[in-house]
């Protein structure tokens, strides 16, 4: 991948598809609140960038990404540059990046609104996916024993008796959203809901001392302060704060040089719910490393059992009836065309922050964007279904 800058595919002068933006407001999901962390509220975000504040870096020069012919990997460069152009109008769409590559080579990126290659932006729930991986290294690092662990043995210390505790939540009951704890971003009035935590300087204090109105690994209810508590195992298990463990085992590798975490408590703690600040560039590694079964450059970053693990299903909402199914904090979809079906595992924050692994056709396609609590947050889906699926030959 050597560094360039960004650049469209090369585009055939033919008919623009000036029906194609209506068509995706047409079809578009309703997903309330989902895969963003409710409201995307904030707590105290310390990377200073907001939806009205754009933060660049400074370039990677050992990025190596440098755009390849579709056509090179099986794609047909016209039918993606058909969906860049029903892009047109950025006021409209609300995406702010576009960038997909196949077999490990990009073939399409494009930005809009003011966002370029060295733009961070919030990936607000997105980030759950990121705290996956790490979970996932430190079982592999043998800090944390394994998902069966209860989260009592690394955080009683800390907070001693918490009510969180009783009734011996363990962490894949956390991963999967089924803690049973009375924890619910997608109801206002949950006592545990995130714009209720937010409020609290010690998050994972809020947390453990919510009450369990139902037994853990039967009731799935979407709570952001399952991966904040997580983050907090990692960090006593690794006696690391967690940039530098992400630093060490996870972005390091993958040569991440810029993305930026948002903290909480004081700055003592790392939110790992969401709002970390990363480029699209970088999205895609993390996507690629999945795609890839946990590997990079021949090192195997994270187990290729954990990625198989992880990535399943485990459990579904029940108010999602177009998703099919979560597991440690990624989300699945069946996307079809043409009569065929294709998994898609993904990472999603509220906005339109994707990042979408196409497994069977080594596809990843990374979004961001600004549509925050809109349906048309889902537009990406139709960029999948309309162009970027169709084009593979």
């Amino acid at each position: 991948m050597n560094d360039t800058q960004p650049l469209l595919l090369p585009s055939r002068p033919a008919k623009r598809d000036t029906s194609a933006l209506a068509c995706i407001l047409a079809f578009t999901i309703a997903l309330s609140g989902c895969g963003g962390g409710g409201n995307g509220g904030g707590g105290n975000n310390t990377t200073g960038n907001s939806p009205d504040t754009k933060v660049r870096v400074a370039p990677n020069p050992s990025d190596n990404w440098t755009l390849v012919p579709a056509a090179e990997v099986g794609m047909d460069a016209a039918m993606l540059a058909d969906g860049v152009a029903s892009l047109s109008d950025a006021s409209t769409h609300g995406i702010s990046s576009m960038l997909v590559t196949r077999r490990g080579k990009p073939v399409l990126e494009q930005y809009w609104n003011g966002y370029d290659k060295d733009t961070l932006h919030d990936l607000r729930s997105a980030t759950k996916s990121i705290t996956s991986l790490l979970v996932g290294v430190a079982i592999d690092q043998r800090l944390v024993g394994g998902v069966g662990d209860t989260l009592s043995s690394y955080l009683n210390p800390l907070y001693p008796n918490a009510p969180a505790y009783r009734l011996g939540l363990k962490l894949e009951d956390m991963l999967t959203m089924r803690s049973g704890l009375d924890c619910d971003d997608w109801t206002r009035s949950s006592p545990g809901n995130e714009e209720n935590m937010y409020q609290q300087t010690d998050w994972v204090k809020f947390y453990v001392n919510l009450q369990a109105p139902n037994a853990p690994g039967h009731v799935t209810r979407y709570c952001t302060g399952n991966p904040m508590a997580l983050g907090r195992v990692i960090a006593v298990a690794s006696k690391k704060p967690i940039p530098a463990f992400a630093n060490e085992f996870l972005f390091g590798p993958l040569n991440i040089q810029s993305a930026r975490w948002a903290e909480f408590d004081n700055r003592n703690q790392t939110d790992t719910g969401g709002h970390i600040h990363m480029r699209p560039r970088d999205m895609v590694k993390l996507g690629q490393l999945a795609l890839q079964k946990g590997q990079w450059n021949g090192k195997q970053l994270v187990s290729a059992a954990w990625m198989a693990e992880s990535t399943r299903q485990h459990t579904q909402f029940t108010s999602l009836p177009n998703r099919n199914g979560y597991g440690y904090f990624w989300w699945r979809s069946v996307e079809t065309m043409k009569d065929v079906s294709y998994d898609v595992i993904f990472a999603d924050g509220n906005g339109g922050q994707y990042i979408m692994i196409v497994p069977a056709l080594d596809i990843v396609a990374v979004f961001t964007g600004e549509n925050y609590n809109l349906k048309k947050a889902e537009f990406p889906f139709s960029l999948l279904n309309r162009y970027i699926l169709p084009a593979v030959k």
